[in-house]
């Protein structure tokens, strides 16, 4: 009996918040969700998005801006308080400050309308698979604690502190610095940590991403972020941790 409910957990489909108030656009969403083999529901407005969102039950996001009752940024902030469920936010506003906004208030990424589906399905699969660890390769004993200098990571409890002041920190955020850490003094592309922290395959990423996600690190972990201890920039290169 135990085999049998394990089997049925190991099967159930993932499933997917759609948070648009255009209802041609969620449909459409919905129907390609489906079609990809994932569960989904709908809400149509940012106050009932964040409802759904806030009980745990799905393995990702995707969040519309442009929303009645309460917007997106709203959603995604309220939600990120409470939850790391990947965030994907999907907009039709094309300004970068609204994109890097989104990204620093907690969201994992965004797409622009109108969208490549073969895109969103990519990113969507990347990022629920980082979230669930299937792409994290596990520490073996002996990396269990990374520490470099007044840094502590403990990768068997996802815990950093910082000359002994806990560090909060996103999944997206763990996950970033436990990458550098694991590969002290190597500089990263941006396109590398598209590929091996938000698990994209291909340049289905944008390599803003990235910058703003080193920028958010940053803050969390340097005393003063315009002279890092930890994190540095290789000009024209990429980013590693010293």
């Amino acid at each position: 009996m135990q085999g049998q409910i394990e089997q049925t957990k190991a099967e159930k489909k993932k499933k997917i918040l759609i948070v648009e108030d255009e209802r041609n656009i969620a449909q459409l969403l919905a129907y390609n969700m489906m079609q990809a083999g994932y569960d989904y529901d709908i809400a149509a407005d940012g106050v009932e998005g964040l409802r759904r969102a806030l009980t745990g039950e799905y393995d990702l996001i995707l969040l519309d801006l442009m929303l009645p009752k309460m917007d997106g940024f709203e959603v995604c902030r309220r939600a990120r308080e409470k939850i790391n469920t990947p965030i994907i936010i999907v907009t039709a506003r094309e300004e970068e400050v609204e994109k890097v906004m989104g990204l620093e208030i907690g969201a994992d990424d965004y797409v622009t309308k109108p969208f490549k589906l073969r895109e969103l399905l990519a990113r969507i699969k990347a990022n629920i698979r980082r979230a669930s660890n299937e792409f994290v390769k596990k520490p073996e004993p002996e990396e269990n604690i990374i520490k470099i200098r007044g840094l502590v990571i403990d990768l068997n409890r996802y815990h950093v502190t910082n000359h002994g002041a806990e560090v909060p920190l996103t999944k997206k955020d763990y996950d970033l610095l436990v990458h550098l850490a694991k590969n002290p003094g190597r500089v990263f592309t941006r396109e590398e940590l598209l590929e091996q922290v938000w698990g994209y395959e291909g340049y289905y990423g944008d390599i803003r991403t990235v910058d703003v996600a080193i920028r958010r690190l940053r803050e969390k972990l340097e005393a003063d972020p315009t002279k890092p201890e930890y994190l540095f920039t290789k000009r024209g290169v990429g980013y590693y941790l010293k």
